[in-house]
């Protein structure tokens, strides 16, 4: 047993089951890394685990699957195109989903809901007239998320979607944040008190991600490799990677290099677009999404790891997957200044001002030249992961938020306004 929680015995002094049902509208599970964990986590600690979430288009497409002892009802779901009105059909289904599937999970002593979007609440609030208690994990801040991606400032749709989370938050018997920064959000403005807001990081899957030896043909007959793994969003800055590979060619005299891009997204066309537009095809690989071994094969060659998440109001108190990733291999990385990324790379990576992609441009160079700086660097953030982020002790953290919402004592308990 990983942990207990405070979901009572029976009269006979037998654990009573228990069982959490986790619902995810933006990803597929186990495809989902974050959610799958704490699933394993729920499980290992004696939970029955349930899971409602959208089919994925290559893989988890079975709409019931049970995986390592974990129960999966998928739905289908077209993903959203045409702006904001594409985007309400695509919620209006997936919640339409969620609740018939919920009703045929069944009666539940947690129900745990991922954003975003910011409406899982809704079947959340059902359930809780039926004596389930409310954790809500904030994956990301969507009012936040709304002024990056569609860059249509403080206009109706983002009062309603700030609207939408004070819901959320006002619902919730416990929030799990995935860093200080959303902590303080839930506190400051989700009118959340502070013990009830634990952080539960997200966190690699060590066993994933192991070194393999190089292969130097990985490098297109280059000295070097840089890579980039991750989604290619609009608000991603892949397009700021690229314009800084121009300049690293172009005006540092670079061609040294080979770059790969590996994940996809709904900007993934339009940025191979760009890298044709750049003159980049020759030394820019975009691969898609790949198998683990090809992921793997790819960091272990790679001599520099690219973080080019622009600043902006999400991107700076977000924890970017991909650099955790790139620090369990033990990658050197290059990013822009942003709050959160110095506080999980700390000096595993180098940082250029917000948003200035000659400044780098001109690290990526800098680490190039120094094999000793990246060997460093590379040590750093494996030491990072194994040690103060590792996942052990967000498994704690989340226990103790499931703990804390089985209280008997929460009884009553209202977040202050």
């Amino acid at each position: 047993m990983l942990g207990d929680t405070s979901f009572g015995d029976t009269a006979s002094g037998e654990r009573p089951d228990r069982r959490a049902l986790i619902l995810v509208e933006n990803l597929s599970v186990p495809f989902d890394r974050r959610v799958w964990q704490e699933c394993t986590t729920l499980r290992d600690a004696g939970w029955e685990v349930h899971v409602i979430c959208p089919r994925g288009t290559k893989r988890d497409t079975e709409p019931e699957a049970e995986i390592d002892g974990v129960r999966i009802h998928r739905y289908p779901l077209r993903a959203a195109t045409g702006g904001p009105a594409g985007y309400l059909r695509e919620y209006g289904s997936a919640l339409w989903h969620t609740a018939r599937l919920a009703r045929k999970v069944g009666p539940v002593d947690v129900v745990h809901a991922c954003n975003p979007p910011d409406l899982l609440f809704l079947p959340a609030l059902w359930l809780k007239r039926r004596g389930a208690r409310f954790v809500f994990d904030q994956h990301d801040l969507v009012p936040e998320l709304y002024l990056s991606r569609f860059d249509r400032g403080r206009d109706l749709l983002y009062r309603a979607v700030c609207a939408l989370e004070r819901r959320t938050y006002r619902a919730a018997d416990v929030v799990l944040a995935t860093n200080e920064s959303y902590r303080d959000v839930a506190v400051r403005r989700g009118g959340r008190r502070p013990e009830d807001v634990f952080v539960v990081r997200s966190a690699p899957q060590i066993e994933r991600f192991q070194p393999v030896p190089p292969e130097p043909e990985l490098k297109r007959g280059r000295t070097h490799l840089l890579c980039y793994l991750g989604v290619m969003g609009p608000q991603d800055g892949v397009d700021y990677a690229l314009r800084a590979l121009a300049k690293l060619r172009d005006e540092l005299g670079r061609t040294d290099w080979h770059a790969v891009f590996v994940g996809s997204g709904d900007a993934f066309d339009a940025m191979v677009e760009l890298s044709r537009r750049l003159g980049l095809t020759e030394q820019v690989q975009f691969t898609g999404r790949i198998p683990d071994a090809d992921l793997v094969r790819y960091l272990s060659t790679a001599d520099v790891c690219l973080s080019p998440d622009p600043r902006n109001p999400l991107n700076d108190v977000s924890t970017m997957n991909k650099v955790l990733e790139y620090m369990a291999m033990g990658r050197p990385i290059v990013s822009f200044d942003l709050k959160e990324a110095r506080v999980s790379a700390g000096d595993a990576a180098v940082y250029a001002p917000a948003n200035d992609e000659a400044e780098f441009a001109g690290l990526i160079a800098l680490l190039l030249d120094d094999p000793e700086k990246r060997a460093r660097m590379g040590k750093i953030g494996q030491e990072r992961i194994s040690g103060p982020l590792s996942w052990r002790n967000s498994q704690a953290s989340l226990l103790a938020a499931y703990a804390s919402a089985g209280d008997p004592d929460r009884a009553g308990r209202r977040p202050r306004r």
